[in-house]
C-alpha cells in the first residue's frame, strides 16, 4: 500500500520577481490561502443538516471560501500580506 503525500511547492529565496507589485500580489495570495483555512476552521461553507444543498454543496464549498478570503484581502485583510512583503522583500534584496 502506497501513501500520497500533498506537499507545497517551495518558492526559492531568489525568485524572478521584478516588482514590488508582483511580490506583493504573491503577499496577497498567501494571505488569502491562509484565511481561507481559517474559514474553513470556522465552518464556512460547512452543509446544515436539515437544509443542505447534497454533494454539489460540499464540493463547491472550497470555491466560496476562497472567494470570501480574496474579497477579505482586497478590503485589507488581516495585515498578514504587507507582513508577509517586507519579509520577502527583505529576501529577494539579499
Amino acid at each position: 500500500m502506497t501513501s500520497i503525500h500533498h506537499t507545497t511547492p517551495v518558492v526559492p529565496l531568489k525568485t524572478n520577481v521584478s516588482s514590488d507589485t508582483e511580490l506583493m500580489k504573491v503577499a496577497k495570495d498567501l494571505e488569502a490561502n491562509f484565511l481561507a483555512e481559517m474559514l474553513k476552521a470556522a465552518g464556512l461553507g460547512k452543509t446544515s443538516e436539515t437544509m443542505g444543498g447534497g454533494a454539489g454543496e460540499e464540493q463547491f464549498s472550497s470555491f466560496l471560501r476562497q472567494a470570501q478570503a480574496e474579497a477579505m484581502v482586497e478590503k485589507g485583510g488581516i495585515g498578514l500580506a504587507q507582513s508577509l512583503f517586507e519579509a520577502l522583500k527583505e529576501r529577494v534584496d539579499e
